[in-house]
């Protein structure tokens, strides 16, 4: 026999309400744009002569936070992509002259990326034209659905978190 039913703590309508005010409207109409915005940008990188792949990849190279350049591991980390994967990427990249490799002088057996001159052009013709697609289409959305959502904390119970 199930346990005798509990009322809900005072609050949790409330909780529950707010969780029930995330505008799926415009969530769904942010996705389609994020959507429309990476077929802009795949378009863009083979328009300029790049796999979209290729494409994050110098922008994950030119991006790179960490002090000093990426390794292939730091890019294939970036990429979602397995380490041997990216060392074929990038064995590719190297070959056509959009990124260089070069031995790290503090460890020897770490070898960092560095975009080549045609690299650096390439992606700055791209990054370009993405910032003003961004500029056109993405923001509006998704200010609008920053507006229109509970603040994290307040889905559960001001708590941030799942309890």
């Amino acid at each position: 026999m199930p346990p005798p039913r509990q009322r809900a703590p005072a609050g949790a309508a409330k909780r529950n309400a707010a969780a029930a005010t995330v505008d799926y409207r415009a969530l769904a109409q942010f996705r389609y744009e994020l959507r429309t915005f990476l077929a802009f940008s795949e378009e863009g990188a083979r328009q300029a002569g790049l796999t979209p792949q290729q494409h994050q990849a110098l922008l994950g190279i030119k991006g790179f936070a960490e002090p000093g350049p990426p390794s292939v591991g730091d890019i294939a980390r970036f990429l979602l992509i397995r380490h041997h994967s990216a060392v074929e990427l990038m064995n590719r990249m190297v070959k056509v002259g959009l990124v260089s490799r070069v031995t790290d002088p503090e460890d020897g057996r770490r070898v960092q990326l560095k975009l080549t001159a045609k690299g650096e052009q390439k992606l700055q013709v791209i990054s370009k034209k993405n910032v003003e697609e961004l500029r056109r289409a993405a923001s509006p959305a998704l200010r609008r659905l920053l507006r229109s959502s509970p603040q994290p904390g307040a889905i559960n119970g001001g708590t941030g978190g799942a309890r």
